[in-house]
C-alpha cells in the first residue's frame, strides 16, 4: 500500500487479497497448485522396499494415475486438485506428447528429482489473478535417451549435463511458449488462458498445442465412487463438472 496526502491507498492486487482473506470473493481458489513433477517422488512411492526413485518412472507416468497429486506444463487446479488444467505439446517428431517436464531419478542423476527443461516462471501475484509461464521446446526430438545415457556415465566429480548442452536448440530450433493465466476481476472462478507461441528457428515448423483438463481420482479408493462429468457443448466447447 502507499500513502498519498496521508490517506491509505490499496494497490489492486492488495484489494483482491483483502477481498480474498474476507471470503467475499475466492481469489485462491485457482492458482499455480498442480506440481511440476509428480513421478519418482516420495509422494508416490507405494513400494515395499521404499525405492521412490525407480517405483514411478516418467515412461509409467503417461498411462498410470497418481494418487496424491498431479503434474503439468503450467498446470492451475483448484485448491483441492480436484479439477486440473494444464497443457501439451507436439513437435511431429518426438514419440508421444510433451505432457509434464522430464527428468532424471537420483541413481540417474548427481542429485533427485531433477529436470532437464528450459522454463521459466516469469510471473504470479499473490491471488494468482495473473500467471505468465516461458516454455522453451525443441522443434526436433527431444533427446531423453541422450540425457538419460550421459548423466549415467558422468561421476560425481563431474558437471551434470543439461538440455542446453545437447544440440536440442541448435540453430535455434525452437519454440518459445508463453503461457498467461488470468482471472476476470468480477469472477475469478473464470479463467481466461493465452498461449502465445514463437518460432525462433531459421525455418517454419509445425507445433502442435493441445489444452487439456483432467480430475483427480477420487473414485477408486473406495471411499466416494462419484465420478466428474465431461461433456462437449459445441464444436470447441466442452462443459466440465465435479461435485
Amino acid at each position: 500500500m502507499v500513502y498519498i496526502d496521508n490517506t491509505e491507498v490499496l494497490s489492486e492486487e492488495e484489494k483482491r487479497l483483502q477481498e480474498d482473506r474476507k471470503r467475499t470473493k475466492y481469489w485462491k481458489k485457482w492458482g499455480s497448485y498442480v506440481a511440476e513433477r509428480q513421478w519418482a517422488t516420495v509422494r508416490e512411492d507405494y513400494s515395499a522396499d521404499g525405492d521412490a526413485w525407480s517405483h514411478f518412472s516418467h515412461d509409467m507416468s503417461r498411462a498410470r494415475a497418481y494418487r496424491w497429486g498431479e503434474d503439468g506444463i503450467a498446470g492451475v487446479s483448484d485448491t483441492h486438485g480436484l479439477q486440473n488444467i494444464a497443457f501439451a505439446f507436439w513437435n511431429g517428431k518426438d514419440p508421444f506428447l510433451k505432457e509434464r517436464l522430464f527428468g532424471l531419478s537420483n541413481p540417474q542423476g548427481v542429485h533427485g528429482e531433477s529436470i532437464k527443461e528450459c522454463h521459466f516462471h516469469l510471473d504470479n501475484t499473490p491471488t494468482h489473478s495473473y500467471m505468465k509461464f516461458l516454455y522453451k521446446y525443441p522443434q526436433e526430438e527431444f533427446p531423453y535417451e541422450h540425457l538419460i545415457e550421459e548423466n549415467a556415465r558422468r561421476n560425481k566429480t563431474e558437471r551434470e549435463y543439461n538440455l542446453i548442452d545437447t544440440d536440442a536448440f541448435k540453430d535455434d530450433k525452437y519454440w518459445d511458449i508463453f503461457i498467461e493465466t488470468a482471472k476476470e476481476a468480477d469472477d475469478p472462478d473464470e479463467l481466461l488462458f493465452r498461449v502465445t507461441a514463437y518460432n525462433r528457428g531459421p525455418e517454419a515448423a509445425k507445433l502442435h498445442i493441445i489444452p487439456h483438463v483432467w480430475f483427480r481420482n477420487t473414485w477408486a479408493w473406495g471411499y466416494d465412487d462419484t465420478k466428474p462429468e465431461s461433456k462437449q457443448v459445441s464444436e470447441f466447447a466442452c462443459e466440465t463438472n465435479h461435485k
